[in-house]
């Protein structure tokens, strides 16, 4: 017998058949002698609904009543799912986050999960319940409702694995798991059979919607064994993220491609080279709570440096403002910007122990006719910038130039 936390995603409750089918599906898992506990978000297109009933009462909604209204929407889901449960002969028992108790810190809209209270939760599977807890919601110390921003029911789901010492966390999406990259941009596309922890957070990161990075970044440090399934698919086996690198000698050495078309980049042009001038440039960016991502720096002849980096594409104008605000103080000659790019990035554990990757993604590259403007590695990854009308291409071309359409 295993103790098994599920956690579902909004398209897989989105309507009362597909609530139905989720029992169903715990159902087989509790025929098996297993311990279940289901995380559910809300049903698909709930919180937008949500969001827009708020703007329609004011415009800049208040954070803690946005927490106390948006998660409403998993408290419908859950005692749905609990009386879906019941009607199949199952004892079932939901819970808010509140009523977990899930603590989290006071930061409405984005709460940090900082304590779990398993012992309702333990009475209740010792006694043959089925479990079903509200993702995404928590409470703080002073009893005020929070959520963990969107997407955090993955976060939810870790978490409570990880309290309750789970044998394995199941992520239930519309996909049947992790792929070498998106099948909608190359149809040769893999599921991979199992992932490294690294090698999904460096995926999450860099575009990658399968899993929410915090989950996975919970999951590692907890160590928490994950597996990513299709909730649409009674068969298959997922995709398994784990600490091991089993197998490795006859895996790819590249996992996969992933891109991110939300980017945009900032040029500071002509700016005197001295000490303290990042700080200068990237201080006012980082007070407007703006994510900085790559960032390249070339020092010239003339004793003056160019500063390029890039930011998410909705931050973009706002941190151009920042910067030309600034710039008589910076003594920048001039300040240019792009937000018409993409990121495309090779990830892969087995970098490490592999010379030539970067020369064959950049060779590859060269032979399609794609520039590139920035570079920036880690240890598992290599990412490039370029053109956004060439990311499809150059998704499609890496993939084959790796062998990743290779069973």
């Amino acid at each position: 017998m295993a103790l098994i936390v599920q956690k579902y995603g909004g398209t897989s409750v989105g309507t009362p058949e597909r609530i139905k089918n989720v029992a169903q599906r715990v159902a087989k898992f509790k025929m098996l002698g297993h311990q279940v506990v289901v995380v559910v978000s809300a049903m698909s297109g709930e919180t937008n609904r949500l969001v827009a009933l708020a703007k329609e009462v004011q415009p800049n909604p208040d954070l803690r009543e946005m927490d106390v209204l948006l998660s409403t929407g998993e408290q419908v889901t859950i005692a749905l799912l609990s009386m879906a449960l019941m009607e199949l002969g199952l004892k079932a028992r939901s819970y808010t986050g509140a009523q977990v108790k899930i603590v989290t810190d006071s930061a409405f809209s984005k709460a940090r999960i900082l304590d779990i209270e398993e012992r309702n939760m333990r009475a209740d599977l010792d006694a043959g319940h089925v479990v079903v807890v509200a993702g995404f919601q928590g409470v703080d110390e002073k009893g005020n409702i929070t959520t963990l921003g969107r997407g955090g029911s993955d976060t939810t789901g870790v978490a409570l694995a990880a309290a309750l010492k789970a044998d394995e966390c199941q992520i239930y999406t519309d996909v049947d798991g992790v792929y070498t990259t998106d099948p909608r941009v190359v149809p040769e596309a893999r599921r991979l059979k199992t992932v490294t922890f690294e090698e999904m957070l460096e995926m999450a990161s860099l575009g990658s919607k399968v899993l929410q990075i915090r989950s996975v970044e919970f999951a590692g440090k907890y160590k928490v064994k994950l597996r990513v399934l299709s909730s649409f698919d009674d068969e298959g086996e997922g995709t398994l993220i784990t600490f091991e690198e089993e197998d490795r000698m006859e895996q790819a050495i590249i996992s996969g491609i992933a891109f991110n078309r939300d980017e945009a980049k900032i040029t500071v042009l002509g700016v005197p080279d001295r000490p303290g001038i990042a700080y200068q440039i990237l201080g006012p960016v980082g007070d407007a709570n703006i994510d900085v991502d790559m960032i390249i720096q070339n020092v010239g002849a003339d004793g003056t440096t160019d500063f390029t980096f890039t930011v998410h594409r909705n931050e973009y104008k706002k941190a151009l403002e920042v910067l030309k605000g600034v710039q008589a103080h910076i003594g920048a000659r001039e300040i240019t910007g792009d937000d018409r790019i993409a990121k495309v990035s090779v990830v892969g554990v087995g970098m490490r122990s592999h010379a030539g990757i970067a020369s064959t993604m950049f060779r590859t590259l060269a032979e399609e006719g794609i520039n590139i403007q920035m570079i920036s590695t880690s240890e598992i990854k290599i990412s490039v910038v370029i053109n956004e009308k060439y990311m499809e291409l150059a998704v499609r071309v890496l993939h084959k130039a790796f062998g990743l359409e290779e069973a």
